[in-house]
């Protein structure tokens, strides 16, 4: 594919329809946009411009389209019910992350997500629950889609085939965290997540005609890129009409467009004065099952200085149990500056207790 490396202008939205990315009117494309079935806004999880950036495309769409229906990738089926008393204004804020289970459901802050939850109930916009159990997820993952029998499938049918340049992006993942499942299964785990996302938009969206709405989903970037994951699902269920956009790091990402990335791209501003902080730890972390796994340690980061191994397993930390990646996140975000953090690891089958001195603040 043809990549483009050139400075994006900041707060622009680039439509990508074909041949060079090219700078459109923000009026003109929600316009356009709001005719369609289902619109598919990206982020990574923990990137807060990301979420502000959903918002306020969110608050765009809804004033062309009252008749607004928000899906959340956050949220397993099994939550719906807790999704519509927050809309209808049942819960406050800590009663709903508390009835959704969002410590275990998700592993991004819940301060990221709440804005966009709290303009759906300010407005009385209908949230869904868009994904599946993890336990579907990690049985096909660790059994294959065949060994899973269809009364535990949640209703979620046969994916479509994955092209293979989806395959080679998966393998890809699979690869640089040093996943154990086989590579087959994995695929299969992924695919079944698209397709359920696909199957609760695309049932949204059928509505009676005169009653149909335009439905908007909240869904990881690396489900949409290049129409391979959660576009590609819906097409196989027959939703044409649907679109992908993206946030893209006017530095950090402006170089890697390339041709069938999304519909259209927004160009995000730079912080005046502000520089990306680094990572405090410097590790990346994955669920597994009931325990979180440090799937990378980045050289010369604290986590290395510490001790910490890729492949650990995190058991404790401020002598707490963690068995969830948020809550691990948490704590290391609340531990002051120069103070220590003591943390037990599981290494293979020994237990390691480790402690991670926070520098002092400058």
């Amino acid at each position: 594919m043809q990549a483009w490396a050139q400075d994006c202008t900041p707060a622009t939205w680039l439509r990508l329809a074909g041949g060079r990315p090219e700078a459109v009117s923000p009026a003109a494309l929600i316009a356009e946009l709001a005719q369609r079935d289902v619109v598919l806004l990206g982020e990574h999880h923990t990137e807060a411009d990301h979420h502000r950036w959903q918002l306020h495309t969110l608050a765009a769409l809804h004033a062309q389209r009252p008749d607004l229906i928000i899906g959340f990738e956050m949220f397993p089926r099994r939550v719906q019910p807790v999704l519509d008393k927050w809309v209808a204004g049942e819960l406050t804020a800590q009663q709903f992350l508390a009835e959704v289970q969002w410590d275990e459901v998700w592993n991004a802050p819940p301060e990221l997500y709440l804005p966009l939850f709290e303009f759906a109930r300010l407005q009385r916009v209908p949230m869904v629950a868009l994904n599946v159990d993890k336990k579907l997820t990690e049985a096909i993952a660790a059994k294959g889609w065949d060994a899973v029998a269809e009364s535990e499938r949640e209703g979620v049918s046969r994916p479509a085939p994955a092209p293979q340049p989806y395959l080679d992006e998966l393998d890809r993942v699979h690869r640089e965290h040093r996943n154990k499942t086989p590579f087959r299964y994995f695929v299969e785990a992924q695919q079944t997540w698209d397709r359920a996302m696909a199957q609760a938009l695309a049932a949204e969206s059928r509505r009676p005609a005169g009653a149909k709405p335009l439905v908007v989903g909240i869904v990881g970037s690396g489900h949409l890129r290049h129409g391979h994951g959660v576009p590609l699902q819906l097409r196989a269920l027959g939703v044409t009409r649907l679109a992908t956009l993206l946030p893209l790091g006017a530095r950090s990402e402006c170089g890697d467009i390339r041709a069938g990335l999304a519909d259209a791209l927004f160009v995000l501003p730079e912080r005046e004065g502000a520089k990306p902080a680094p990572p405090r730890l410097g590790v990346a972390l994955e669920q597994q099952g009931d325990a979180v796994r440090i799937a990378q340690v980045i050289a010369g980061s604290l986590a290395e200085r510490s001790g910490l191994r890729t492949g650990d397993i995190v058991v404790s930390a401020a002598g707490k149990p963690i068995a969830r990646v948020a809550r691990f996140i948490e704590t290391v975000r609340r531990q002051p500056e120069g103070t220590w953090l003591p943390v037990q690891v599981k290494r293979g089958a020994a237990t390691h207790e480790l402690v991670i001195r926070f520098p002092a603040a400058p």
